[in-house]
């Protein structure tokens, strides 16, 4: 699930990534905007979910995706788009644009 906030003072979008399913350990998040450097996500108890939160530049787009304990690829089943990435898959989109 994604969460957008704008921060109009500097410019950005603050992006709450959260995943939840049952039986996994871990969870990170694999992004353009960090070069694919694995973010290891919190897990929230009271959520029951994986997150993290990150403030990320306005009016762009970034593709991402999940790695479940360090393993299995998974979408965020409520992305803003999904685009075809070279290894036969998919990966999320998150628009930062500005609602008017």
């Amino acid at each position: 699930m994604l969460k957008k906030k704008v921060i109009k003072k500097t410019a950005e979008t603050e992006v709450t990534f959260e995943f939840a399913k049952k039986g996994i350990q871990s969870v990170s998040l694999v992004a353009d905007f960090n070069e694919w450097q694995p973010v290891i996500m919190k897990y929230n108890k009271k959520q029951k979910a994986f997150r993290t939160t990150v403030r990320l530049p306005k009016d762009q787009t970034f593709h991402f995706r999940y790695l479940l304990d360090e393993m299995v690829w998974e979408n965020d089943y409520q992305a803003d788009d999904y685009v075809s990435n070279s290894f036969g898959s998919d990966n999320s989109v998150v628009h930062t644009k500005q609602v008017a």
